[in-house]
């Protein structure tokens, strides 16, 4: 494939107001749905506790009526299956995985305390947990509401990777009339034209016409490659200047693109089931509260107890286990983190992705986009004898003012930053692979690629051009009147913050590692200048995810940053993808965290606020479970010899206390 080095790179300008749309709508419906369960459950659960005879002898009042325990079974079974529906339905599905959590806690609970309580109703001897029921169910909805809140929906990345491609391509017939057809008509051996700045719907080849096709988004060549006959091309990347006409050889499951889709797919399946903190303790109780409760049965029972007494002893156990607190130790740190970080510009989208993030060993950078800005920049001009850097620039910047393309931009910008007045262009042409030329104070100015200067036998200062090369850069000569009055030398210009990010990374004992699909030596340049010590270049965007594996199998826990669609697997193969605001929606969404400032030290901070909000979910867990350390054996009866035995109202002002002490733990945390 031939590389010229006349085109730069350029990034697609993605609108980003299409970014609020992502909370996709299943998430949506989801967390709205929470909500109304919590919020109808909570009106229901007032005139439960006004009428359990626990609360009322706990204030002192006696409100007691005929029938009045039918009205709250009623109610409470109302509740069991309105609001704990969620928590029976993943509890089930949980155990189904052989993989306890949360859900099985909160089911175990509710469903305990539902039977037992609906047993006393109807004759058994023993009192209701009635309200202990229902509030937990309240409590357990509301940290799930607050939680899923906290957190965007889930992935579509694999959609956004199909609305990368063209809906319509422009089908050619034997008479090469066009007609629109959806791409997902198109079949091998059709023939497609591409006109100018449009996507190319297909993988296909050449057959008519030559351009520069930008690949960047999908392989991360930040030039423009240029195709002429024969040559293929990859459905979504965009046709730059000139019209193609191309044979359509993959379509569908075959194309490029799909492919990556199935990559991003398989990584994101096989990322291991991490669950966050909450979770893994939520297991840990829910074994703790089946052995304690029936542990709690056969203890009373031998010690000669009634069969009922023994059984409200491990009712109480096994319901005192589920802590109402758990439910809201990590919702809040996390609402609280996730609040902070979007102030910060981080959004969280995989929260267990996030907290895994303090133990980071590596940290692997794209370059093009990430560690640099996807733009051109002028780095140094080279005036021949006889001129000044200023002149070179004013003639090059007066030219490119009516070019669309990268450099001109890199060019113009500069000049402008040197407050460099421009002239008027009074002609101009551009000549194909070559440059541009055109009448300026009426001279004759081109600005041309080094394949002109050769052709045309010009003399210029071939060492210094060497060197520039060398490092990457892209070389273009202005002649004045078929006079050489310099090089421009311009290259993707590195970011300020991606330096800053590297050292701070480095002081933390991370190592940075760049991954790009640009050649050794620019890859090389950029790495110099950020002390970047480990490079990969010139690596495939299916090679890329490989290579997180390679990092990954030293036993190290990696982050990616990228920004591409060639990123895209990648940044689902890490163990914590990180995408940059700027970049593609695929990237965005198939990253576990998204820098919305695009901002590589924002990858410091995500490290920082990840260990900060880890330690405050463990002080809350501990908080929440340490209510229960203290209270299962009370429950269990340990001191029932000295005459103390935990009444549960004395149970619920505990677990009021535990939660209200979560609740200001999570405020208190600070970025």
């Amino acid at each position: 494939m031939a590389h010229s080095h006349n085109h730069a790179e350029h990034h697609e300008n993605h609108d980003h107001d299409s970014h609020g749309d992502h909370d996709h709508h299943d998430h949506g419906d989801m967390v709205k749905d929470f909500q109304k369960r919590f919020f109808i459950s909570l009106i229901i659960t007032v005139p439960i506790l006004i009428m359990s005879p626990m609360i009322q002898s706990f204030i002192g009042v006696d409100w007691r009526f005929t029938f009045d325990q039918y009205i709250v079974f009623a109610l409470s079974t109302f509740i069991f299956f309105y609001g704990g529906w969620p928590f029976l339905i993943g509890g089930y599905s949980e155990i189904k995985d052989k993989n306890p959590g949360m859900m099985t806690l909160i089911g175990l609970a509710i469903l305990v305390a539902y039977v037992y309580s609906s047993m006393t109703v109807f004759g058994w001897e023993g009192k209701d947990f009635f309200w202990e029921l229902a509030t937990l169910i309240d409590i357990m909805l509301l940290g799930h509401w607050i939680e899923m809140r906290s957190v965007m929906g889930a992935s579509n990345a694999l959609e956004e990777l199909v609305k990368l491609m063209p809906n319509e391509a422009h089908k050619l017939d034997d008479e090469d009339q066009v007609t629109d057809v959806p791409t997902s008509d198109l079949q091998q051996g059709d023939r497609v034209l591409v006109k100018p700045g449009e996507k190319i719907p297909v993988d296909g080849t050449i057959f008519d016409g030559e351009s520069a096709v930008d690949e960047s988004m999908l392989t991360g060549e930040s030039m423009p490659i240029e195709k002429k006959l024969d040559d293929e091309v990859i459905g979504g990347s965009v046709n730059k200047e000139g019209s193609l006409k191309i044979t359509v050889e993959k379509t569908g499951e075959d194309s490029y693109l799909s492919q990556v889709v199935t990559m991003v797919k398989e990584a994101q399946e096989s990322k291991s089931k991490t669950q966050d903190l909450t979770n893994r303790a939520a297991k840990w109780l829910f074994y703790i509260a089946l052995l304690s409760g029936f542990v709690t049965l056969f203890i009373w029972l031998a010690l000669g107890y009634a069969f009922d007494v023994a059984l409200e002893r491990m009712v109480t156990v096994m319901v005192i286990t589920c802590p109402h607190a758990l439910g809201l130790a990590a919702p809040l740190v996390a609402a609280v983190s996730t609040s902070i970080s979007a102030k910060k510009g981080l959004l969280i989208r995989n929260r267990a992705q996030f907290e895994g993030a303090r133990n980071l060993d590596a940290v692997i950078f794209d370059k093009t986009g990430t560690l640099t800005k996807g733009e051109f920049g002028v780095t140094e001009i080279v005036p021949s004898s006889g001129y000044n850097e200023t002149d070179v620039l004013h003639w090059a910047a007066s030219l490119e003012q009516n070019s669309e393309h990268p450099i001109a931009t890199g060019i113009v910008n500069s000049a402008k930053e040197q407050d460099i007045k421009l002239s008027r262009v009074e002609t101009f042409e551009s000549i194909t692979g070559k440059g541009i030329q055109g009448t300026v104070q009426g001279s004759q100015v081109n600005v041309v690629s080094p394949g002109y200067v050769q052709n045309h036998n010009l003399t210029y200062d071939e060492k210094r051009f060497n060197a520039l090369s060398e490092e990457g850069k892209t070389v273009v000569f202005v002649l004045v009147d078929d006079t050489l009055v310099g090089m421009v030398a311009l290259a993707d210009m590195v970011r300020d913050t991606a330096k800053e990010a590297v050292a701070s990374l480095k002081e933390k004992g991370i190592v940075s590692i760049m991954l790009t699909g640009d050649n050794e030596k620019v890859a090389h340049w950029v790495a110099r200048q950020l002390e970047i010590d480990e490079v990969y270049a010139e690596v495939l965007p299916d090679e890329k995810a490989d290579q997180v594996t390679k990092v990954k199998n030293k036993g190290w826990k990696t982050a990616m940053t990228g920004d591409g669609v060639n990123d895209a697997p990648a940044l689902a193969t890490a163990d914590l993808g990180i995408a940059i605001g700027a970049g593609t929606d695929v990237a965005m969404e198939s990253a576990d965290v998204v820098l919305v400032k695009s901002n590589p030290k924002d990858v410091v901070s995500l490290v920082d606020l990840s260990g900060k909000t880890y330690r405050k979910m463990v002080q809350n867990l501990w908080w929440a479970a340490g209510y229960n350390i203290i209270a299962i054996p009370l429950a269990a009866g340990v001191l029932a010899p000295i005459g103390i035995i935990l009444s549960p109202a004395v149970g619920a002002v505990l677990m009021s206390l535990s939660t209200i002490i979560v609740a200001i733990n999570a405020k208190l945390l600070k970025a």
